[in-house]
């Protein structure tokens, strides 16, 4: 799996139609022009890469360090490649087009012949994916963003993004489905940003133990653990414990839910409906006070302009040269699309481009 992280400043606002117009233009250029000249797979790994997605959102004139870059790049890029044919789709987005994204990769899934099972396990890879940076890298952001990037034969990439209202942060995670191993062991492999104090990481190599540990609750007579949790109204008995120890009832009767699932592993019981970051946290603290069994606590956490930045950071987008830039684009991809010999000239010209 290929994961990556990047943080921004929360900020309000939307962008300019003159704008978002261009970006559809030249985002779904930049990215027709990958496609033909490295394939589908390159595409999605370059997606997937925190560094050159911050870029990209840099070079089509969005603020670098901007969370709206995350959102209106990806809708830009859905808007542009969704109408070209290149094999490749984006799927969901920003709030409640996230949530529409399992019936969109149904539908994509069917235009590209894919199969019903192929298809489902697409939609499981995007359940999961926003379920662990929800639940399982517990750091405050709650994810908001959601995009989900499907190639005809069923690669995929997710570029999504959280958001903490107590740091004014948003932060980006971005998966790619080549060399995959596991959606709950160490997935990370390029994490950028600032690093939060006290994050429970259920995804780290050092808390196997605490996720064999949680599954092993759920197996066991589950009403043993109840004196770990209060009800909502009893707030005295949280005096008792130390706060982050003591879960109300609603946990715990989702516990007994997982107890009747019986869980085969981890990842089964994480993928359980309803699943969320309290039930996730309780059973990590759980395994710790009974068990021994520690999780780690240590957040994973390990760009340019071409045409100006919207805010007219560094300086104002020059909207000529960015349309010359759209049209340049254009112009080497009908050469290529033509077969003709000039493909050299061509991207030669675009290397010579001054912005």
């Amino acid at each position: 799996m290929r994961v990556g992280v990047a943080e921004l400043p929360l900020h309000y606002g939307k962008c300019p139609r003159w704008l978002f117009g261009r970006m559809v233009k030249l985002s779904s250029q930049i990215s027709k022009l990958i496609i033909q000249e490295f394939g589908r797979e390159e595409f999605l790994k370059r997606i997937s890469n925190p560094f050159f997605f911050q870029a990209l959102g840099c070079v089509v004139g969005f603020d670098w360090h901007s969370s709206g870059l995350t959102t209106t790049l990806a809708g830009a890029l859905k808007e542009g490649l969704n109408k070209e044919n290149v094999g490749v789709k984006v799927l969901g987005g920003k709030g409640s087009s996230s949530r529409k994204t399992p019936e969109e990769i149904e539908k994509v899934g069917e235009e590209f012949g894919l199969s019903t099972r192929k298809i489902e396990e697409l939609k499981y890879a995007s359940k999961m994916a926003a379920k662990v940076d929800n639940s399982l890298i517990q750091a405050g952001y709650q994810i908001y963003h959601h995009s989900f990037f499907v190639t005809e034969d069923g690669k995929w990439a997710v570029v999504q993004q959280g958001m903490n209202v107590v740091n004014k942060l948003a932060r980006r995670y971005h998966w790619l489905s080549f060399s995959f191993n596991s959606f709950v062991v160490e997935p990370h492999v390029a994490i950028v940003g600032f690093k939060e104090k006290n994050v429970l990481n259920m995804v780290a190599k050092e808390s196997e133990e605490a996720r064999k540990a949680s599954v092993d609750i759920v197996k066991e007579d589950v009403r043993k653990f109840k004196k770990f949790f209060v009800s909502p109204l009893s707030l005295y008995k949280f005096l008792k414990m130390p706060v982050e120890h003591t879960f109300d009832l609603r946990v715990y009767k989702k516990l007994l839910e997982l107890h009747e699932f019986n869980p085969k592993n981890y990842e089964e019981l994480v993928a359980f409906e309803g699943v969320g970051p309290k039930t996730v946290r309780a059973l990590a603290l759980i395994a710790k006070l009974v068990y021994g069994k520690e999780a780690s606590w240590v957040d994973p956490v390990k760009y340019t302009f071409a045409h100006g930045g919207k805010d007219r950071v560094p300086y104002p987008i020059d909207r000529k040269t960015y349309d010359e830039s759209i049209k340049t684009l254009k112009e080497i991809l009908e050469k290529l699309e033509a077969g003709e010999k000039e493909k050299a000239e061509a991207l030669k010209r675009l290397s010579e481009l001054e912005f």
